[in-house]
């Protein structure tokens, strides 16, 4: 569908990016379910959420793009453009609700992998602690038992203690992780329009160096047109009986020199 729209060069760059991405993005994936590793699966997912980061901005830039030059198009073409955006918006959504999947799916085994590391330890099994209370008596058995009480009631105010301090600790982690999560996305949504500002402004630049470059042209057209007009001038001023010089359309040429006859005797002229 993409392909066949009418589209801006700068709309079927950005247009082309996003597909380029969304291909990467389906080949990371299914390269993903043939890693076996939990490391090199979690650096897969991070170069993948970095290419749905830049499929975000190109987005964004298409979104702009496209009100842009809403003005300029037809209802119809408005109305297929903005269809396409929604499309894309979907599917990045789907490539982010996988990728959630798969950091739950691996969150899952990083658990496993915990619980099976903390069933070895080194504590004594039921049968030892039988043979070792049988060779002991009942006030010792009781003095144990007190001992082994109060050494669980303090290891359970020490968990309580450790508890209270994780979730304090927790709740302004995640506290300051927020105030973090909205102060990048407002540089990030900044800096997006940063990026479009410079280039906008870097097409505008380009079109008045050539607006710049043509008005010089004109310009120095007309000073040899005008020099070319004064040279004439010149000539004709300085040499007015030159044949081989044209008379300049709309300039009258030169008034012929008038000779006046002086007559020494009048009266006989007048006579005659």
């Amino acid at each position: 569908m993409g392909s066949n729209l009418p589209m801006s060069p700068e709309l079927e760059q950005i247009h082309g990016e996003i597909r380029d991405h969304f291909r990467a993005l389906a080949n990371g994936f299914q390269r993903l379910d043939k890693i076996k590793d939990s490391t090199r699966q979690s650096k897969q997912l991070e170069e993948l959420t970095d290419k749905m980061r830049d499929c975000k901005r190109l987005v964004k830039d298409f979104d702009r793009e496209l009100k842009d030059e809403e003005a300029r198009n037809s209802p119809e073409v408005n109305k297929q453009l903005n269809d396409e955006k929604q499309s894309m918006i979907k599917e990045l959504n789907s490539y982010v609700a996988l990728r959630k999947t798969y950091m739950s799916t691996l969150g899952n085994k990083k658990v496993e992998l915990f619980d099976m590391g903390a069933g070895a330890s080194g504590e004594p099994t039921a049968e030892e602690n039988v043979q070792v209370a049988s060779a002991m008596s009942n006030q010792e058995l009781v003095d144990a038992g007190m001992k082994r009480m109060d050494e669980t009631d303090q290891a359970i105010e020490r968990s309580k203690q450790v508890v209270e301090q994780t979730i304090e600790v927790g709740t302004q982690t995640a506290a300051n992780l927020k105030g973090q999560t909205d102060q990048m996305g407002r540089v990030v949504n900044h800096l997006d329009t940063i990026q479009f500002s410079l280039k906008k402004a870097s097409q505008l630049v380009k079109e008045i160096g050539r607006q710049v470059a043509t008005d010089k042209c004109i310009m120095m057209f007309l000073f040899l047109i005008v020099c070319g007009v004064v040279a004439i001038i010149v000539v004709k001023i300085v040499h007015p009986n030159n044949k081989d010089i044209r008379d300049i359309p709309g300039l009258a040429p030169p008034a012929p020199s008038r000779k006046l006859l002086y007559l020494r005797n009048p009266e006989e002229y007048m006579r005659r």
